[in-house]
């Protein structure tokens, strides 16, 4: 049984767009990200405070806005504005989720879909849907390089995706039916859940219930990604899926934590390296 090593395998991408960074700037071309963050809910804190590590890590210039609780939506929507037009900065990114008096919505589309590394935008989605370059939404293409550098196969197999978030369900089937699996999307009104999963030579859990896929729901020889992260009672991180339970079950798995989490940080750097020449 493999264990998918997403530090490592983040790392490697990190790395990469290290290089790639300094190879822009000797020809003159800088990268910065502007990072936005409103209010002080402190998982996003935390979030923000590893994306500019990460920043700083490859390279990337990172431009803070840390914006109070009460700022309007219209202030808001000025600020990308601003940045939308600001020829410095080529990635904008709305920490999420934000106070309920402002409209996610009308703030992704306000991002401009040139400078949207999250993959968000509705332009972004369609982009994928199609098939045209584009950013694509950080953590269903991290599961893609888990996968392609981990030497999993995907072409032709039947991959089983629980959950259909536009942040990771639907943006990861259309990402496995690029690389030629076939794909079920099983979400909670699903019928008879088990019968399906248990066809999948791959399943990804992002359904969002602590260690509700244990053994009854795999196959013998199944590849497990696990989207799920959740803090337990006694303070331990768990995913989706009970690893214990299904670990000697599968041919490959990804633990939580070190799986698919650093995995989302990796290819946002990746995406703002990709800004300058998409």
């Amino acid at each position: 049984m493999q264990i998918i090593d997403g530090k490592a395998i983040s790392q490697q991408i990190k790395d990469e767009v290290r290089d790639k960074v300094a190879a822009l700037k000797e020809q003159g071309k800088e990268v910065a990200l502007a990072v936005i963050l409103v209010g002080n809910d402190p998982a996003s804190t935390v979030y923000v405070g590893n994306k500019k590590k990460a920043c700083a890590y490859t390279g990337i210039r990172s431009e803070s806005f840390e914006l109070p609780e009460e700022t309007t939506q219209e202030e808001l929507l000025s600020l990308i504005d601003d940045l939308n037009n600001r020829e410095d900065i080529q990635g904008i990114l709305v920490q999420l989720p934000l106070p309920k008096h402002i409209d996610e919505k009308s703030v992704i589309n306000a991002i401009s879909p040139d400078k949207d590394v999250d993959g968000f935008h509705p332009q972004s989605v369609g982009r994928l849907t199609i098939g045209e370059p584009g950013f694509l939404s950080c953590t269903p293409a991290g599961i893609i390089q888990l996968l392609k550098r981990s030497n999993i196969e995907m072409e032709g197999k039947h991959c089983v995706v629980i959950g259909r978030s536009n942040i990771v369900g639907k943006p990861m089937a259309l990402l496995m039916l690029r690389e030629n699996a076939t794909v079920t999307i099983c979400h909670s009104r699903t019928k008879d859940l088990k019968e399906i999963t248990k066809q999948a030579d791959i399943l990804i859990a992002a359904v969002g219930k602590p260690k509700m896929i244990d053994r009854s729901y795999l196959k013998e020889g199944v590849v497990v990604i696990d989207v799920g992260i959740h803090r337990m009672e006694d303070k331990k991180l768990c995913g989706d899926v009970d690893f214990e339970d299904v670990k000697d079950m599968c041919s490959a798995i990804t633990p939580v934590p070190g799986g698919v989490g650093p995995m989302t940080i990796a290819m946002l750097m990746k995406n703002c390296a990709d800004s300058v020449s998409l």
